[in-house]
């Protein structure tokens, strides 16, 4: 451990740094420095942090939060007493409102009186009068509320500090005045470490603490952590501590904090219908139930993993209660339907009419085909729904990033650094928040960390503006001066991420503008993990769209010299293709680019325990986190070519050559009055029926999306077939045509990707094929169309999944659609 923790950059890198950060130093410039004066605000720095003497564990939490991470930004060390000090003197009031209903010192009991009530509310009040100095009241309802109130005068506040005397101020605004609860109770995120993440299993319980404290700044009231056994190895070389005793630790923070505790807990002993998996399943609940000092719920999956029927899943359950409440008497035990077909979804909602009294709630989450206001209609009323929100994949998740680009999908993958605060903003306002009881939403490390806050604040406040939010992030946790740039560049992250990158000019222009934060950045920033993840996202984006125009010329060369086949020659015009599809590894474009990546990834690394590669920093695999090691996946058909010349060498003839390479540059062409759809591409998907917007339709229940095939048997497909449309459960995709030739005979051409059974109909129900599985390997296969399908001009085709799917629903998965008018001259 403590030699991979001893891990240092390279000479290159070190001396890079150093460099950049001594020229950085002396650029800091007023805008970006300390400032005596901020308008309209009062210099706290000399205040007194007044309280009462009487505090509960969470209540001194709370002022020890307020006083370190006050110190930790300005080194300003507040000092706390329960005696008012001299009128000239500013105050902090930090306390419950109950603890000081006769300690206001000058001022009266109006200050509480004016406030709200509800549970973890609170209010601040700026007062300037009564006393010389200013006086700042923090009020919590509750014990929570304190926290929370503390958590916005942090985040609220500039904590400024100079490097060059080593000074600091907290400016506090006069305007700093709120009185307000959360509208959704329960505020919770994942957070717990296990091989798979990618970058929790390296964290040690001080930075755990730490970033536990990050998310009470911004309302969040619950942790859900995981046991020991999931569907995962039992051991990383990251772990600072055992799994085991790690938990019980991050489960003693949430006593410390106040917060509320879960434990995501699925069944991972295979069959529960044998007695003997059950004994040895409650035997491990056993130990973990009785080691942990505090658990308010329990939250299993029903799938993904520990697929079980919903009788032997409620049965088992009945069991696991008992377990339980031996330990934890007024813990819950929650629920979801995860991966059930609807079959199982019958029998699962045929069951909760029983109203079984162990069970508390639903869990709303990837791999439910009902959405919440289904849910809500069908599951009785005493049972509230919880929502288990994926925030942190990309695709081939529940909430997939709408019209992104094969590019990205290719190498910044599954599990990137994916701020997404418009999306999420839609994701969360899909549902009322009267139909669902909260959230924890679903997290393998920091990579959606902007996602995390996005959320907790909509908790507490689903009408804030997320600009609020995000300004709030980059204000807390980056600096004062950061605030509003730094909160534009997550939103031009998002926006980059919008449609075809080829098309984007922005995403250069946006990286222009970070890059100038980043030459002006002081050495603490740039050893700020939060900072070097936006700098590593913009990096990525800008190096894919200049390696994106590159190899699409590339390619586009290549199929210039094929053109010249005739003339060349086959072998020699494969030859010299073959030769220039190759500069994209023998010729890096954007160099400097690349190898700013690498430098970073070793940042994120050693601040944070980011694992961008498998190889350099241990991450369990490539779809968890580690696209670094995708910088090169090709853009263009390199490998797809490489094996088509390979084989196409083997062919005795030049004339068959010759037919085999004019296949190749044609490959697109349906031939005269026909039509070609790329359905995968972004820009070549003219027949393809859409679905609904996706703020009605954020998890495509109802909508066609395109969905990707990386790495693999894939890496050497065409990209036209590792892009393709999909559906989910039963939806088809539909395609629609018009000013077709009424007396011509069509036949389509599809290539098929996934293993679900696909059926395809024309117009109202003229089959053109029964159900069949894809072709291995991936290949084109043609139809024919039924005349009177297109006797009026038109032509309407429907690709059918097999009824009742259960698991991740992928039904319908289409790349290539050919509509080609059939030859009958001869």
């Amino acid at each position: 451990m403590n030699k991979l923790f001893s891990i240092r950059f390279n000479k290159r890198i070190e001396s890079r740094y150093f460099l950049t950060f001594l020229f950085s130093f002396f650029l800091i410039n007023t805008s970006y420095g300390i400032q005596d004066k901020i308008k309209d605000s009062y210099d706290f720095s000399d205040a007194k942090i007044v309280t009462s003497e009487n505090l509960s564990e969470t209540e001194e939490t709370a002022i020890e939060m307020l006083v370190e991470e006050t110190e930790s930004r300005t080194k300003v060390k507040l000092a706390t007493t329960s005696v008012w000090p001299d009128d000239s003197i500013p105050v902090i009031v930090v306390g419950t409102k109950s603890s000081f209903e006769n300690n206001y010192g000058p001022f009266d009991q109006n200050v509480s009186a004016i406030s709200n009530k509800e549970p973890e509310g609170f209010t601040v009040r700026y007062v300037d009068d009564g006393r010389d100095a200013p006086t700042l009241f923090i009020l919590g309802n509750d014990a929570r509320g304190m926290l929370f109130g503390i958590g916005y005068f942090l985040r609220k506040s500039y904590l400024k500090r100079n490097y060059r005397n080593d000074s600091g101020k907290i400016f506090v605004s006069r305007d700093l005045n709120i009185d307000t609860y959360p509208e959704i109770h329960l505020r919770g995120h994942h957070a717990s470490g296990r091989p798979m993440t990618n970058s929790y299993d390296g964290f040690t319980i001080e930075m755990w603490e730490q970033y536990i404290r990050d998310l009470i700044v911004f309302g969040t009231n619950a942790i859900e952590l995981l046991p020991p056994h999931t569907d995962d190895i039992d051991d990383s070389p990251l772990f600072t501590r055992p799994q085991m005793e790690m938990m019980v630790m991050m489960n003693e923070l949430t006593i410390k904090y106040g917060l509320d505790s879960w434990i995501w807990y699925p069944l991972m002993y295979g069959d529960y219908t044998e007695s003997e998996n059950v004994r040895k399943s409650l035997e491990e609940n056993e130990q973990l139930f009785s080691n942990l000092p505090k658990i308010d719920a329990v939250f299993v999956p029903g799938g993904d993993p520990g697929h079980q029927h919903p009788h032997t899943l409620f049965s088992y359950l009945e069991k696991k209660a008992e377990v339980l409440h031996k330990y934890h008497p007024d813990a819950e035990i929650w629920v979801s339907p995860q991966g059930f077909d609807s079959a199982w979804m019958d029998d699962f909602f045929t069951l909760l009419k029983e109203k079984p009294t162990w069970l508390t709630g639903i869990v709303y989450g990837p791999q439910v085909q009902n959405d919440v206001d289904e849910l809500r209609e069908i599951i009785p009323d005493s049972y509230p729904i919880r929502r288990y929100p994926d925030i942190t994949h990309n695709y081939n998740s529940q909430y997939p990033v709408p019209q992104w680009d094969y590019a990205f999908a290719a190498t910044q993958h599954r599990e990137s650094i994916n701020p997404r605060p418009r999306q999420q903003k839609a994701i969360f306002d899909k549902f009322n928040p009267e139909k669902y009881d909260g959230f924890i939403t679903y997290s393998e490390g920091i990579n959606d960390d902007v996602n995390k806050m996005i959320w907790s604040g909509l908790g507490w406040n689903p009408k804030v503006d997320v600009r609020e939010i995000l300004r709030d992030y980059g204000r807390y946790f980056i600096g004062p001066e950061y605030a509003y740039d730094f909160s534009r560049s997550l939103l031009e992250l998002e926006h980059n991420w919008d449609g075809p990158l080829l098309n984007n000019t922005s995403v250069h222009t946006h990286h222009n503008k970070l890059r100038s934060m980043e030459q002006k950045a002081s050495p603490k920033v740039m050893l700020n993990w939060r900072f070097q993840m936006v700098l590593f996202r913009s990096y990525y984006d800008a190096y894919n769209r200049s390696r994106l125009l590159y190899e699409t010329q590339l390619e586009d060369n290549a199929n210039t010299v094929l053109r010249r086949a005739p003339e060349l020659g086959s072998l020699t015009a494969m030859e010299q293709a073959e030769n220039i599809l190759e500069q994209a590894k023998l010729n890096y474009v954007a160099e400097d680019r690349r190898q700013r990546l690498f430098e970073l990834a070793g940042a994120l690394f050693q601040s944070i325990r980011m694992q961008k590669s498998v190889d350099k920093y241990f991450a369990k695999s490539i779809g968890r986190g580690a696209n670094l090691d995708l910088i090169d996946y090709p853009f263009n058909n390199r490998r797809w070519l490489q094996q088509q010349f390979k084989r196409i060498r083997n062919i005795e003839g030049e004339g068959k050559r010759l037919d085999e390479i004019k296949k190749i540059v044609e490959w697109e062409d349906p031939g005269a009055g026909g039509f070609y759809d790329d359905l995968g591409s972004l820009v070549n998907q003219p027949h393809l029926v859409g679905g609904q917007s996706y703020g009605e339709d954020p998890a495509f229940l109802k909508s066609p999306f395109v969905g990707f095939a990386i790495g693999g048997g894939a890496k050497d497909w065409r990209i036209s077939w590792a892009r393709y449309v999909q559906t989910l459960y039963e939806q088809p995709i539909e395609m629609h045509y018009s000013d077709l030739d009424p007396h011509a005979q069509y036949e389509v051409k599809v290539t098929y990707v996934g293993s679900a059974g696909i059926r395809l109909l024309a117009d109202e129900g003229l089959e053109v094929h029964s159900y069949l599985e894809k072709s291995s390997p991936v290949q084109p296969v043609t139809f024919e169309i039924p005349q009177k399908a297109t006797d009026d001009g038109k032509l309407r085709l429907q690709w059918f999944p097999e009824e009742g799917r259960g698991g991740n629903g992928r039904g319908c998965q289409v790349a290539e659609v050919w509509l080609m008018k059939k030859d009958t001259s001869m």
